[in-house]
């Protein structure tokens, strides 16, 4: 196993040329895998992700400077890799478990409809009576699914300003529907 010190100076090497791609390959593989491996939880993704970025570093002939610079690339390829990954895998399992869930639903009783169509229509009522700038951050976080930071580059405010109009909206609604926890449909 080569010495991956910040004093290795081997000089350059090319991704493309098999004796260099041995190189880095053996002084990085274990390393890259259990970084891989501590994020997506799975022996064979690891695996799979490891490879597939080096692969990318062979077919773009990345040329590095040193071992040490190969190695830094290949960890943030690594690494962002494995992340997405992750992501992908949380989504499809939230997606499955929500299949999963709605597949086992009962069927709603005609009362049931209508309380539900009632307790909309308050809701919406609810939300027109509130304040313009209040109603719009609670509108974009609650039906647009956008996340704090994201409804304060919209409209131009800072995160924490997002923050406060959220609460002071629902705690409005709260008043106006006359309920606790307001989730709107």
């Amino acid at each position: 196993m080569l010495n991956l010190t910040e004093g290795d100076s081997s000089g350059q090497l090319n991704g493309a040329d098999s004796a260099d791609f041995r190189k880095i390959y053996d002084a990085t593989m274990y390393m890259l895998y259990k970084v891989s491996y501590r994020i997506v939880n799975d022996e064979e993704a690891a695996e799979d992700i490891v490879h597939d970025s080096l692969i990318k570093m062979n077919e773009k002939a990345m040329v590095f400077p040193s071992l040490n610079d190969a190695k830094y690339w290949l960890i943030r390829v690594v690494k962002n890799a494995s992340l997405n990954y992750a992501k992908r895998k949380g989504r499809e399992k939230k997606a499955y478990e929500k299949a999963l869930y709605e597949d086992q639903r009962k069927q709603d009783s005609g009362e049931t409809d209508y309380l539900k169509a009632e307790a909309i229509s308050k809701a919406k009522e609810a939300l027109n009576k509130l304040p313009e700038k209040l109603r719009v951050v609670l509108i974009l976080r609650e039906y647009a699914d956008l996340n704090y930071k994201e409804i304060g580059r919209v409209l131009g405010i800072t995160e924490g300003n997002v923050k406060v109009r959220v609460f002071r909206a629902r705690e409005q609604l709260a008043k106006l529907i006359g309920e606790e926890d307001v989730y709107l449909p």
